[in-house]
């Protein structure tokens, strides 16, 4: 089996990845939705946390060999990062969403110089929004990145758009079509119900999608 197909069963089978269409999830920017993603849980099992992280050292390895340093995001990107950096035998580092208001006022996390080259991991992409402000920052102090990684990505329009703009390549593990093929093939959703996500992820602030 494709080692990615297996990994969105997992995230299924345990409820890291959660399609709700009859009873949407209020997500924090308000917008209701069919799908929710909370890869915290991943850590709570040793062989899909092992997984994760070298399916991303893989995607390391092949796509950014000459990487320096893995950062995460905090807090979720955090523990990925740690154990990627591991099987990489790489430096790794971590950054915080706003500067510290104590201590040295550090943002990023980590030893780390100036001009080194540096992949991000993440564990989720919606917009892309939080991501790219870490980008930023590692930029800002003088690091290159390479790219994001994460474990699964909406596929939204608006994060592929800003992603560009900010001239950054994202890539995930898990994508939402790859996720929806195995949620119809394992009847975690019914038929019916796989056009009302592909018409709320077309357009995220339509809730239309609720009622058709």
């Amino acid at each position: 089996m494709n080692k990615m197909k297996d990994l969105a069963q997992d995230l299924l089978k345990i409820k890291a990845v959660f399609l709700s269409p009859s009873k949407p999830f209020t997500w924090a920017s308000g917008i209701k939705s069919p799908i929710y993603c909370d890869n915290r849980l991943t850590l709570s099992y040793p062989e899909i946390r092992e997984k994760i992280a070298k399916g991303m050292a893989q995607l390391i390895n092949e796509n950014y060999p000459d990487v320096d340093i893995i950062m995460g995001t905090a807090t979720a990107g955090i523990p990925h990062a740690t154990l990627t950096s591991y099987f990489l035998k790489k430096p790794c580092g971590y950054v915080r969403g706003k500067a510290k208001d104590h201590g040295r006022g550090n943002q990023i996390e980590g030893r780390y110089e100036k001009g080194q080259k540096v992949v991000l991991i993440e564990d989720l992409i919606s917009t892309g929004g939080s991501s790219l402000e870490a980008v930023e920052a590692l930029r800002d102090n003088g690091l290159e990145v390479l790219a994001v990684i994460s474990i699964f990505t909406y596929g939204m329009k608006k994060a592929s758009d800003n992603f560009k703009a900010h001239n950054c390549k994202a890539l995930s593990l898990v994508n939402f079509d790859e996720l929806l093929e195995e949620a119809k093939s394992e009847n975690y959703i019914e038929e019916k119900d796989v056009a009302k996500i592909i018409k709320f992820m077309s357009n995220p602030s339509d809730e239309s999608w609720i009622n058709s």
